[in-house]
């Protein structure tokens, strides 16, 4: 199973960008996909996620607003459209794949594969 996840670079505060989350090697459609992002010196945080039944987003507070996910099972592609981005959103993006129960959507224990990571800063 390979995710290969783009789209990040650097922009300055205001702007979009959107990331890209392709996979391989699984059936996509069968999984619950998720964004988390790791800042330097900061754990792995929850960012966006969207369940495989009934493709139900759900966001952390802090992008709530601004970000949005969505995927489309017949391309096995993930998408996470970031707007009005702010300097405390640079990190390192990660998408994730699980089949674990809806609970754990925000949790990175309820995911089993990764992808490698995609930069995004926000600076100007």
């Amino acid at each position: 199973v390979q995710l290969q996840a783009s789209g990040g670079g650097l922009v300055q505060p205001g702007d979009s960008l959107r990331l890209s989350c392709v996979a391989s090697e699984l059936t996509f459609r069968n999984y619950n996909w998720g964004w988390f992002r790791q800042a330097p010196g900061k754990e792995r945080e929850f960012v966006s996620a969207i369940s495989k039944g009934n493709n139900v987003p759900y966001y952390a507070d802090s992008v709530k607003g601004r970000f949005a996910v969505s995927k489309d099972n017949a391309k096995n592609t993930l998408w996470l459209q970031m707007n009005s981005l702010r300097p405390e959103d640079t990190a390192v993006y990660y998408c994730a794949a699980g089949q674990a129960v809806l609970s754990y959507l925000r949790s990175s224990a309820g995911y089993k594969y990764w992808g490698q990571g995609t930069q995004v800063t926000v600076s100007s």
